[in-house]
């Protein structure tokens, strides 16, 4: 993996044009230890940065900017490619300098064009091609959404980059925050493609290509779209029997694997002993190899999941590490979160996924994961919860449910957790007001998509001192079942811009490049045309997913309950983290953020006290305010 960026600025002097460019390669050192380069076309206005974390040809002849043959087309490129050979057997003899994927892509893209090249790459790529003749500037995001692209248009100067702090590293862009991202990020904890937290700026959404020419505005098509994917896969289901559907799984499995082992450097793999990340790393160790692994693990031995992972490394003879971290090691994460993300983000996991990447960088560069396959294979517990939940709430009449919701969503949360806590047991539902509101907004609505909102929802009315409604997260169409609704919101929205983030920036910023073999768009498409029968979420989900992994370690090793990568960030903030967050929520820190108070402090109080376990909710404001006194000041 890599960094890039540049701008298209055809009123800017050279030598600003460099500088700029210069500016923008330093913000993203981290990503490319290896080399760094800057190419610029002074009479167009256009200039590239790139930072090189070398992976494939380790030779000057693999690095960047680099231009065509023909010279026409220069490219900055962030990823990887997997079917090269491929691409290389499509185009006429050439004297290659080298044998980089990057060199191959670029004259793909001379003789192909740039849409269909992007149509032919099984690639996790984010990357820009300067077409010298027409005087065009493309970029394009891989079809799932791996690595990032942010742009932004400012007068006519356009910027582009793999992280904010590379447009940020210019004078060009104005630091306003984006109320609609800010709302966004309350209400789900991470700001989804298209939007970014500053005005002006966007995140190239996945499975598209952005042109553009000094002068004109830019435009976005789509080269693969996940919406048209599924109704394709769910209007023409897998015709076979289920055992043949298990084979053709375990066959795309087994080839996205042996593709992404490929690598001129060290190599290894992330191992929990769940389901996902065990098929991974079985799958590499078919052939006979010993795969590299490492675990983390935690000192409370409720969170701790390394013994489970050390014993499917026992089972498949890996040469495994485990390191135990100390609170004080995950701690010292904190402060750079902002820094990390570039953007409020509230997964509290991006502090254990920062302290593993570190671990695995130690050993190797290249790391595979087994990210993907719960949003593939209906992994999430919420699936199950939202499922449940919908059948008791449409068991009531539309007009019962009219009037309960009026009454619910209307109660004040101060005297719904009083509510709560006069219950046998006090309050055997967590933010108990919270969700019981929450109920009556479902139950007002009467929609299925408003009821998955409510349920991953962090703040289901963001505590923003002038009121703003998120926008729609993902436009998904309409005569979906729950379950494909709840899978395709995912894999649109949390998949690429939580979890595939979280993992980009923690593995990037020590100069790790992780690889996703579940979500090879090939497997994704091959789910998609799974009948719901053998793809349902209850039962722990990955049916299918299961039964190769069998195929390779004993069940007893992996049948368990479901357990998250979480941190005790709850502990935490009644612990060495409060003086911290009581800070960044006094009533004159929020209010001077824009924030109400009143909420936020009745939840921290409650949390405080034990009343209710408002870690998470907690967390956004903190990533909010937090990112806010970094950025802002």
């Amino acid at each position: 993996m890599c960094g890039i960026a540049g701008l298209l600025a055809p009123s800017h002097a050279p030598e600003t044009l460099a500088r700029h460019a210069a500016a923008m390669a330093d913000a993203l050192a981290h990503r490319g230890p290896d080399s760094r380069g800057i190419w610029t076309d002074a009479e167009a206005g256009l200039a590239f940065a790139h930072t090189r974390l070398a992976i494939l040809d380790l030779s000057p002849a693999g690095h960047q900017p680099m231009v065509s043959a023909s010279g026409r087309f220069v490219i900055a490129y962030n990823g990887e490619t997997y079917n090269t050979e491929e691409l290389r057997a499509a185009l006429p003899p050439h004297n290659w300098r080298g044998h980089s994927d990057t060199e191959v892509i670029l004259e793909a893209i001379a003789h192909l064009g740039v849409e269909e090249t992007a149509r032919r790459m099984n690639a996790i790529a984010a990357l820009a091609v300067w077409d010298r003749t027409e005087r065009r500037l493309w970029l394009v995001r891989d079809r799932i959404g791996v690595k990032p692209l942010y742009w932004g248009r400012f007068g006519d100067s356009f910027l582009f980059g793999s992280e904010l702090k590379a447009l940020c590293a210019t004078p060009l862009i104005p630091r306003e925050v984006d109320p609609a991202a800010r709302a966004l990020h309350y209400r789900l904890g991470y700001i989804p493609a298209p939007h970014a937290i500053w005005r002006g700026v966007a995140k190239l959404e996945p499975g598209t290509i952005l042109s553009v020419r000094a002068g004109e505005e830019p435009r976005i098509t789509r080269y693969w779209d996940l919406r048209e994917i599924a109704a394709r896969g769910l209007a023409e289901p897998f015709a076979g029997a289920e055992a043949e559907a298990e084979e053709r799984l375990a066959a795309l499995l087994e080839d996205a694997v042996r593709r992404q082992r490929v690598a001129d450097v060290p190599l290894g793999a992330f191992l929990s002993g769940g389901v996902d990340s065990s098929t991974v790393v079985a799958l590499m160790g078919a052939d006979g190899t010993v795969p590299k692994t490492f675990t983390i693990g935690f000192d409370d031995p409720g969170l701790n999941e390394a013994p489970f992972a050390e014993a499917v490394a026992r089972h498949l003879g890996t040469d495994h590490t485990t390191l135990t971290v100390t609170e004080r090691e995950a701690l010292e994460v904190v402060p750079r979160l902002p820094e990390l993300y570039d953007e409020p983000f509230a997964d509290t996991s991006g502090v254990p996924t920062a302290v593993v990447c570190r671990l695995a960088r130690t050993q190797a560069t290249v790391a595979l994961s087994g990210d993907g396959g719960d949003e593939l294979f209906s992994g999430y517990r919420r699936y199950v919860v939202g499922l449940d939940l919908w059948r008791r709430v449409r068991r009531f009449p539309r007009p019962l449910r009219a009037l309960g919701g009026a009454v619910l969503s209307r109660v004040p949360l101060r005297l719904a957790d009083a509510l709560g806590r006069a219950l046998p047991g006090g309050a055997p539902v967590k933010a108990f007001g919270d969700r019981l509101r929450a109920i009556g907004q479902v139950l007002g609505d009467g929609s299925f998509p408003h009821l998955y909102v409510q349920i991953v929802a962090m703040w289901r009315e963001p505590p923003l001192r002038h009121p703003f409604t998120p926008p729609d997260p993902a436009d998904l169409p309409p005569g979906l079942s729950p379950l494909e609704h709840m899978r395709l919101f995912d894999q649109l929205t949390y998949l690429p811009e939580d979890i595939l983030t979280k993992v980009d920036r923690a593995s990037m910023a020590v100069g790790l490049e992780v690889r996703v073999p579940l979500l090879d768009h090939r497997v994704v498409e091959f789910a998609w045309s799974l009948p719901p029968a053998w793809n349902p979420a209850e039962g722990g989900g990955k049916r299918l997913l299961r039964r190769v992994l069998y195929r390779h370690v004993p069940r007893a090793l992996i049948e368990r309950p479901k357990q998250g990568f979480s941190p005790p960030t709850g502990a935490w903030l009644k612990g060495p983290l409060r003086e911290w967050a009581e800070e960044l929520l006094s009533p004159s820190a929020l209010d001077a953020a824009g924030l109400d108070p009143a909420p936020i402090r009745d939840r921290w109080q409650a949390h405080l006290a034990g009343r209710a376990d408002e870690q998470y909710r907690l967390w956004t404001v903190l990533m909010d305010q937090a990112w806010r006194r970094h950025w802002l000041g």
